[in-house]
């Protein structure tokens, strides 16, 4: 009776030892996001699963055995399963894996000349040989007859140029002078003990041998130009009141 006993331990403790559940869960990234497409992979048994659009898997295992998780892009997983995975949820985070570079192995150091780098660390061989047969092509010396004018071609004779009409000024004197009663403002004038409506007479008696050549002909008037100009306004404001003081 005492082994039978003990046999009966001995087999519902295997049976415990053995005993396989599903085990639930979720994957999810770093961030918190749901990761369907989850490839769940226990090692002892080589049974598979895949996670949903949410996320969730679902997979016979038992205590002590060992999930994988494999997603491309994310670095894998293993986990051991413990009592506590059976009873509750099993939550899994996996880290996107980081791009590896090729090494590239640096034979010459910088010399400091842009020209001399830029062709050890510039373009393709296959880019380089390209612009080598472009400049090759470029420095060839054409032949003569490709240019060569075709019979009965009419050809422009060569010479000297020639330019039609004269270059017209941006600006007038009518441009001018209203852009210096404008500049200097009519207060400028009426201080000069000019009545308004002989402001731009004045002005145009002013501007009588004052350079302004470059001022129509760009049609800008500079601070210097303004400057030239309250001078010959000085020296001409007396000759321009002399007639009115001599009547």
């Amino acid at each position: 009776m005492k082994y039978k006993l003990l046999f009966l331990l001995f087999n519902i403790l295997f049976i415990n030892i053995s005993a396989q559940d599903y085990i639930f869960g979720k994957v999810t990234t770093e961030e918190k996001i749901e990761m369907p497409d989850v490839i769940v992979i226990n090692i002892r048994t080589d049974e598979r699963a895949t996670t949903n659009k949410d996320g969730h898997f679902m997979i016979l295992a038992k205590i002590g055995d060992e999930l994988r998780f494999v997603k491309t892009g994310y670095e894998r997983f293993n986990k051991k399963i413990t009592s506590e995975n059976v009873s509750s949820p099993l939550n899994i985070s996996l880290i996107r894996s980081l791009a590896t570079i090729e090494e590239v192995e640096v034979k010459k150091g910088l010399t400091g000349d842009l020209k001399i780098d830029s062709k050890t660390y510039g373009a393709p061989k296959k880019v380089q040989k390209l612009r080598n047969d472009i400049d090759r092509y470029i420095v060839q010396k054409s032949d003569p007859r490709v240019l060569a004018a075709r019979p009965g071609e009419f050809v422009q004779p060569k010479g000297q140029g020639f330019s039609i009409g004269k270059v017209k000024n941006k600006w007038d004197d009518i441009d001018l002078t209203n852009y210096l009663i404008e500049s200097l403002g009519e207060q400028y004038f009426t201080d000069l003990q000019l009545e308004k409506a002989e402001i731009q007479n004045f002005i145009r008696y002013a501007l009588v041998g004052f350079e302004k050549k470059k001022i129509l002909k760009y049609g800008f008037c500079s601070d210097q130009d303004l400057m030239r100009f309250q001078r010959a306004v000085l020296t001409r404001i007396a000759s321009y009141r002399a007639p009115k003081t001599q009547k």
